[in-house]
């Protein structure tokens, strides 16, 4: 079953994967403990904003990691519907927040009210509705419309100043400066590496992400959601595979691997359809797309990729 897909049962979770979230119950009590009660939004107070199917929340752990995060925020809030996207962003301004898209405003305005302080590591969560529609809506009604990237001028600047001053002490010592050119060449490549880096994170590589409720249209730009990690140097010539399927085979998944897990990552692809668990075994999983050109976008992007950091996924097309 698609994780992704149905509201009707939570996404199962190995012990220790996502950090202090007790599994929440349809009925409003959490498992493993004496019934604690979800706490309701108190009498008259007030849901600001119109309804959306995207809410908004704040006063989150600053100090648990944006996957683990976003995996505890899907485990709490997929019992009220479903989940289309979990937003978070890396930048400073934005630590402690994050946008959940549900598919309709129904299950938002309902997260919403029952998940108002809620403790989630710790702190109580503070929800309201977002201010426009998320980029996955707003494609769906057909009012999408791309916003405009902000150039990060400040860091730019700063490698290319740094870029500048290796080349000069360079050219200063010359090629024949032992062991002390080589140190500077060193330091004018990293420096230009990373001028080459700010110039690709200007020129806007992922998408936007919808500014919270009490910002503007104006900060837009700190809440890009960053590119996925660059999957590790693997050469695919060296992983035998079948001829193209729409049903892909995934081997080398970390022994705590779950569908939910799996499914976070394969739903940013089109044509994305469910998770296939092979009972009794953790690192092997299948994930069916609706054509074999849609397979072949996942397999393309995800070859490599690490879950767990020295573990990179195996990806080939499951045998026909």
């Amino acid at each position: 079953m698609n994780p992704l897909a149905s509201a009707t049962a939570m996404p199962v979770v190995p012990q220790g994967l996502i950090l202090g979230v007790p599994q929440v119950a349809q009925h409003g009590v959490l498992h493993g403990a004496a019934p604690v009660v979800i706490p309701q939004a108190p009498v008259g107070a007030e849901v600001t904003g119109p309804p959306n199917n995207t809410v908004y929340i704040n006063n989150l752990n600053e100090k648990i990691k944006r996957d683990e995060l976003k995996k505890s925020l899907y485990a709490v809030f997929v019992q009220f519907g479903q989940i289309l996207d979990i937003i978070t962003s890396k930048t400073h301004k934005m630590r402690g927040q994050a946008f959940v898209v549900f598919d309709d405003v129904n299950s938002a305005a309902t997260a919403l009210r029952a998940m108002r302080g809620f403790p989630l590591y710790e702190k109580p969560m503070r929800i309201q509705f977002a201010k426009i529609d998320s980029d996955v809506v707003a494609k769906r009604k057909g009012t999408y419309v791309p916003r405009p990237k902000v150039v990060n001028k400040a860091a730019a600047a700063a490698a290319a100043a740094e870029a500048a001053a290796a080349a000069a002490a360079y050219d200063a010592v010359g090629p024949q400066g032992g062991t002390s050119a080589r140190a500077i060449r060193r330091r004018q490549q990293r420096a230009a590496a990373a001028a080459a880096a700010a110039a690709a994170e200007a020129a806007g590589a992922g998408g936007v992400a919808i500014p919270p409720p009490e910002s503007g249209l104006g900060d837009t730009h700190n809440q890009a959601a960053p590119p996925p990690p660059p999957p590790p140097p693997i050469n695919p010539a060296t992983i035998p595979d079948q001829p193209p399927n729409k049903i892909l085979f995934l081997t080398n998944l970390p022994e705590d691997a779950n569908e939910a897990m799996i499914s976070m990552l394969f739903n940013q692809f089109t044509g994305y359809r469910e998770v296939r668990m092979v009972p009794g075994r953790s690192d092997i999983a299948f994930v069916e797309f609706d054509s074999e050109v849609e397979a072949s976008a996942a397999k393309h992007g995800l070859q490599g990729f690490t879950i767990r950091p020295g573990v990179p996924i195996r990806i080939t097309f499951a045998k026909k």
